[in-house]
């Protein structure tokens, strides 16, 4: 939305006491705006201190919710919360890096739980799966945005993301059936226009 200049104006015109209580108003409404707000603000914590808390509670969370891996629907709800979290950590602190780097993360924790995830039919685990593939290809999109000096540290969680999926059939046969290209896990490889392959693949039907 776009604001006048009238409108600018009229604002500009508070008294401070006005405008503070109209703050307040708002950030009573947008519990976002207020975190944001205090963290830029007056919180001591840093960025990385908040992307470590935050990884800290991935690694946590998933070992407290892989006991559900046999309720797929109940297991990727709360995954689906999880990542949440991460998008709220990003919005607060503007955290690029984070955003890639916690997201990868997540994936690999999650697929720590190979074991239990091999034990359920293909068809339960299908949404999981694809679920997980659509957040690296958006990962792996964003690191081609992010500075090359960042991909020493996305190469190794890659590495770690390729092992784990060639360790599990059927997440490694629906890569295969997606056009999913396992070259693309190393940073270098990445296609500089990997955005506009998967616009493609997905106009087929595909990661769907």
């Amino acid at each position: 939305m776009e604001y006048s200049k009238e409108f600018k104006q009229a604002l500009s015109e508070f008294s401070p006491a006005e405008k503070d209580k109209l703050i307040f108003r708002l950030l009573k409404k947008d519990k976002l705006l207020s975190k944001k707000l205090y963290f830029e603000l007056i919180d001591p914590e840093t960025t990385d201190d908040k992307r470590n808390m935050m990884e800290e509670i991935i690694r946590e969370r998933v070992s407290e919710i892989s006991k559900y891996v046999g309720n797929q629907k109940y297991f990727l709800v709360l995954i689906r919360k999880l990542s949440a979290e991460i998008t709220e950590h990003v919005k607060i602190t503007t955290d690029k890096f984070g955003d890639v780097y916690l997201n990868l993360f997540l994936v690999n924790k999650v697929l720590e739980h190979n074991e239990k995830l091999g034990r359920q039919r293909f068809d339960a685990v299908y949404k999981l799966y694809i679920y997980l593939i659509n957040k690296i290809i958006k990962a792996l999109i964003q690191i081609k945005k992010l500075d090359e000096d960042y991909w020493m540290e996305f190469d190794e969680l890659l590495e770690n993301l390729n092992e784990k999926i060639d360790n599990n059939i059927y997440l490694s046969k629906l890569c295969v059936n997606n056009s999913f290209d396992f070259n693309w896990l190393k940073c270098e490889n990445i296609p500089d226009h990997l955005d506009l392959i998967i616009k493609d693949i997905k106009s087929q039907g595909f990661l769907r």
